[in-house]
């Protein structure tokens, strides 16, 4: 047995794609392991997958597993826009801000952005991009694309949803959902997943994994049969067909056959909530200065600024990212492996950066 090569107890702060794997995922895919299956999905992992995403979201729904977010993302939106069509996402979307423009140079997609204060679109905000239907000089805006939760850690109600949605198809267009913490805004919600998402009018969701305890993989779930067509071609154009299927397909049965998608973000969200809670109760007292928050804390990820110089002394010690480094601000994630502990050491060297006076 190969000796790792890190410290198995080293935890951080910058995403929660630093994790490790669940080990029920672990052992879902050592399970799956063994014998022949039929390659590109054509597996019995597969098909019971799809068995299990319409336990979720209901009868009729199609699930295709993928490599990656950018992946599910580039691959779903292409399967419903015309070659001429547009999308509209908010300025922090992660197609727009963090894929390196792969929708732009891999699925040929120009983006129409809005920019907002917490990282969601309105109808009203929607409008702002979808016009010119008609202009042969402007790219036409067919697709609606919001993240649930959003790049600033905001969660979309069911009902803020089902307004975009209905807004959306009134104006002949389609809504997309970048759900890489789908789980996490489920657990902050306290619903159930098609509440937020099939139910409110989502027409195709990319469903995230690798955030919330998978090795690899995520999922595009076609809701809505009628605003989706060829991906069974754009997943193997665009390099997301997995040979061995049903090592992803096993993973995402695995996390969703009982509670285990529930458990691990509702634990990311309490560990964010423990942040700042501990946080706030330094602020309140006195014994921190000089640290605010810029984002409310609703999901797995803590916005907040900070004095000059403060984040990289703290990085000395715990690893984390600036969000946007001309405020001082920066993204705190928890994650399903969080601790408690994780949480109250990175307080104690916040509290004696910060220490009032």
């Amino acid at each position: 047995m190969t000796d790792s090569l890190h410290d198995l107890n080293s935890r951080g702060f910058a995403s929660d794609n630093y994790s490790g794997v669940h080990p029920e995922i672990m052992a879902a895919i050592a399970a799956a392991n063994g014998g022949h299956q039929v390659a590109y999905g054509d597996d019995a992992y597969t098909a019971k997958l799809q068995q299990v995403f319409a336990h979720h979201f209901g009868e009729g729904v199609e699930a295709f597993p993928v490599f990656n977010g950018t992946g599910a993302n580039v691959t779903g939106i292409q399967s419903m826009l015309p070659r001429w069509g547009a999308v509209v996402c908010t300025g922090t979307a992660h197609i727009h801000s963090d894929e390196a423009g792969a929708p732009e140079r891999i699925g040929g997609i120009k983006l129409l952005t809005v920019e907002t204060p917490d990282g969601k679109l309105t109808p009203e905000l929607i409008d702002k991009e979808a016009w010119g239907w008609g202009d042969e000089h402007r790219a036409q805006p067919a697709v609606v694309s919001i993240t649930q939760t959003t790049e600033l850690g905001t969660a979309y109600t069911a009902d803020e949803v089902a307004a975009i949605a209905e807004h959306t198809h009134s104006l002949g267009m389609k809504l997309h959902m970048d759900g890489a913490r789908i789980s996490n805004a489920a657990a902050a919600l306290d619903l159930p997943l098609r509440a937020f998402t099939r139910d409110a009018g989502v027409d195709v969701l990319s469903f995230g994994g690798t955030k919330n305890g998978l090795l690899m993989g995520e999922a595009i779930v076609v809701l809505n049969p009628e605003a989706s067509t060829g991906l069974k071609y754009l997943r193997k154009m665009n390099m997301q067909l997995a040979s061995k299927m049903r090592f992803v397909s096993a993973q995402f049965i695995a996390l969703l056959e009982g509670d285990l998608y529930l458990r691990n973000a509702s634990h990311a969200n309490a560990m964010a909530a423990r942040l700042r809670g501990a946080l706030e109760a330094g602020i309140a007292d006195g014994s921190i200065s000089g640290l605010s928050f810029s984002q409310p804390t609703q999901s797995n990820a803590v916005f907040a600024q900070l004095p000059d110089g403060a984040a990289d002394r703290l990085r000395e010690s715990f690893r984390f990212y600036d969000w946007d480094a001309a405020k001082n601000e920066v993204r705190w994630m928890a994650g399903f492996d969080t601790t408690e502990a994780d949480i109250d050491a990175f307080v104690d060297a916040i509290a004696r950066e910060l220490a009032a006076g």
